[in-house]
């Protein structure tokens, strides 16, 4: 990719890596480099995501990774694509002073300014409290994550790339 293009592909880590699990996409994000094609985008995203929507502008797909909200399985990966899926909102806050990365993909598709396609990886995290650890079944679950994805990009063909 050169300085001046955008990628066609981006893909995002939400979340803040002192937080404990919270980090998770960041860690993706550490795990996916020097794994993907050189014109595939990586960005790791610790503080408020409203700066997204000009970060994506150009992309045709972006593949976010964020940390969900507890609910009784750490670890656990869901995958939706937001063409086809509803939009899940998993506790992020929603305050103009911190949106929260479904508030802002919420936001840019209202907007119209969401890229052409966007996938969510949501692992479930189960520690969040600052200065913690990131749960070693959320670190294997990154893991995971990272290899689906190098699968998903690598199942796209050059068209996208």
């Amino acid at each position: 990719m050169s300085d001046n293009a955008a990628p066609r592909i981006l893909v995002i880590g939400a979340g803040n890596p002192d937080r404990g699990d919270d980090g998770v996409g960041a860690l993706v994000v550490r795990l996916l480099s020097g794994k993907l094609p050189p014109e595939v985008g990586l960005l790791a995203r610790p503080g408020d995501m409203l700066g997204l929507i000009a970060e994506w502008e150009a992309c045709d797909l972006v593949i976010c990774v964020d940390a969900a909200a507890p609910s009784g399985e750490p670890g656990r990966i869901d995958r939706f694509d937001l063409g086809e899926d509803a939009l899940p909102i998993w506790g992020a806050s929603t305050s103009s002073h911190g949106f929260g990365l479904a508030e802002t993909v919420a936001l840019a598709q209202n907007l119209g300014r969401a890229p052409g396609r966007i996938i969510l990886y949501a692992i479930e995290g189960g520690e969040f409290e600052c200065g913690a650890a990131m749960t070693s079944e959320v670190a294997a679950a990154a893991e995971m994550a990272a290899e689906r994805i190098v699968a998903e990009i690598g199942g796209l063909g050059n068209e996208m790339i």
